[in-house]
């Protein structure tokens, strides 16, 4: 059997924890892939990328019985992340406060309600829960008390059940995470993304245009939640290196699509020109985004915000996540968001075409492997 030689670049989201926490994640889905089909997984270890572990890490994976050949680059920005990584709890709320104040000023609301309600609810609870539970938790129990004890005792009590109760319960919702998000996004959207992360976007787009001309037989692109926004400028300036043309074996792969965060804020004009700026340039674009996946943007797609048409080739899909996990497995419910923003990354108990392991080290090409989910009922 011939080998397929495939190429894959991956820019993450807002994600402090790096290239260790996804090449060991990459690890035990790629065995979990192995255990459903047989097909023997050999995932190297990390390296530095061609231009230096600041802006890269790479791994190789082998897929023996199906002779397949990945080399996989991790983008990284997890050092500029980790500067703006509001850590202080009243810090926090202090800046989401402003954060949010500046989303009501500027975010177009109405639109993307219109367009998927279930952001928008994922957008505003944090601030209402991170205010109400804590207070709750405070208040109710402080009443309940003063009717054994006096005022002062039980405000205390109820002060300290708070303290302690708060933080944990709000984490499980998933709330300061969220919060962290849009704090970052509305100083994204409001002062651009500034010196250094642009100089890295410039880094990951001059890494990718060299290897275009590689001996690869496919080259993914892929981007997963707040990457999808930045892989939108990242592929404008692609576009310039390469003079204007993109190879028919390269594929752009959004996973847990988020543009209208920055591309429904109306401030966002430098966004707004990345995104018209690509409008008229032909290239493959997949977005793999699930509706249940509150943070997602499901079947909305990112070049129909600012123009009429585009010439990229589009398809908008759904994982369809339940159709491969078990039900005690699938990621449902509140509790579990932030997981289920993650199971992109993922392999489910069955076999999907558009599983993480599928698209990276499976024979399929996306576009195949597109087809084949298509077929299934």
């Amino acid at each position: 059997m011939e080998k397929f030689k495939r190429k894959v670049f991956y820019l993450g989201g807002f994600d402090p924890r790096g290239v260790r926490f996804y090449h060991q994640l990459y690890r035990e889905q790629a065995a979990r892939y192995a255990a459903l089909t047989g097909e023997e997984m050999a995932v190297g270890g990390r390296q530095a990328g061609a231009a230096g572990a600041i802006v890269s890490a790479r791994w190789t994976v082998d897929n023996l019985q199906a002779g397949v050949e990945t080399d996989y680059e991790y983008c990284r920005w997890e050092d500029l992340i980790g500067k703006v990584w509001i850590r202080n709890p009243l810090s926090l709320a202090l800046r989401a406060a402003r954060a949010y104040a500046g989303h009501a000023r500027q975010m177009d609301f109405w639109r993307m309600r219109r367009l998927r309600k279930g952001p928008v609810i994922t957008i505003l609870y944090p601030p209402i829960l991170a205010v109400l539970i804590p207070l709750l938790l405070a208040v109710v129990p402080a009443l309940l008390l003063s009717l054994l004890l006096p005022f002062w005792a039980s405000a205390l009590i109820g002060i300290a059940l708070s303290a302690f109760l708060s933080g944990r319960i709000l984490a499980k919702l998933v709330v300061p995470w969220l919060l962290r998000f849009m704090t970052y996004h509305g100083a994204l959207a409001a002062d651009g993304p500034g010196a250094a992360l642009d100089e890295r976007i410039d880094l990951f787009a001059a890494r990718i245009a060299q290897e275009l001309d590689g001996d690869w037989d496919e080259v993914q692109f892929v981007t997963h939640s707040a990457g999808t926004i930045l892989g939108m400028r990242l592929m404008r300036r692609l576009i310039a290196l390469r003079g204007g043309a993109l190879p028919d074996h390269f594929v752009m792969l959004g996973l847990g699509q988020v543009v209208p965060v920055i591309g429904l804020r109306r401030d966002a004009t430098w966004y707004h020109d990345d995104l018209r700026a690509l409008a008229d340039k032909r290239f493959r674009y997949v977005d793999i985004s699930s509706p249940p996946d509150g943070a997602a943007y499901y079947n909305v797609n990112p070049f129909r915000l600012v123009a009429d048409a585009h010439a990229a080739r589009v398809d908008m899909l759904s994982p369809r996540f339940h159709l491969f996990y078990e039900p005690e497995n699938y990621h449902g419910g509140w509790s579990n968001k932030y997981e289920a923003h993650f199971d992109y990354l993922r392999v489910g108990d069955r076999l999907s075409p558009l599983d993480f392991i599928s698209l990276t080290a499976g024979r399929r090409t996306v576009d195949d492997a597109v087809a084949a989910f298509r077929t299934i009922p």
